[in-house]
């Protein structure tokens, strides 16, 4: 289990304007019990990702930290759905990613679109742009949209907002959530090099 300090370093990593402070520690170790500073770094991790409301592309409304990231192993990308480029191929790249993993792994991996255009991307969008791929009944893949004000939020959370959705990063966000453990992939890594890193991150677990 990672300590505190670990999310902390997770943290400043996507966005380096954040910086705390670690915990005291005793021996190397954290003066806390496992049990605590688990609770503590979830609490941590709340209070950075946010809990605001966001909408499925099946217009249920969820929250980002206890009900997309809490306890998972997650994939997170960035879309818009009148994009007719980049999007759709990246789409296509981290759905064969995903093919490639065993089945046990991929019932565990939770990928995440999360648009970059609120205020075009309804749900109904977000869902269309699903089903163009195939995913639109996919439990384990949410396309995430809803009020403007709370995705750009969390988008600028992740370190990956721009006011010009035709600008915007391609760049992958993959995580084990329940240890604090994230990492950054190009969008150049091949399907292949991107299920390698997913199972890294299921290795954590």
């Amino acid at each position: 289990m990672r300590t505190i300090f670990s999310l902390l370093l997770a943290l400043a990593w996507l966005a380096p304007a954040v910086s705390a402070t670690p915990p005291e520690t005793t021996g190397g170790a954290a003066a806390t019990p496992a049990a605590t500073t688990q609770a503590d770094a979830d609490e941590a991790s709340r209070q950075y990702f946010t809990d605001l409301q966001l909408v499925t592309q099946d217009g249920k409304d969820v929250r980002f930290f206890s009900d997309v990231l809490q306890d998972k192993i997650v994939l997170i990308n960035f879309i818009f759905t009148h994009c007719e480029g980049a999007c759709p191929l990246m789409t296509r790249k981290l759905k064969s990613s995903r093919d490639l993993l065993d089945a046990s792994l991929r019932a565990r991996v939770h990928f995440v679109s999360i648009s970059i255009d609120p205020e075009r991307d309804t749900p109904a969008a977000m869902k269309a742009f699903a089903a163009q791929h195939e995913l639109a009944d996919d439990k384990n893949w949410l396309f995430l949209t809803g009020d403007p004000q709370n995705v750009n939020q969390i988008v600028r959370k992740l370190g990956q907002y721009t006011p010009d959705v035709e600008e915007h990063s391609t760049l992958v966000l993959a995580g084990n959530v329940r240890d604090h453990y994230w990492m950054k992939i190009s969008p150049m890594v091949p399907a292949e090099g991107i299920a390698d890193k997913l199972r890294l991150l299921a290795q954590e677990q």
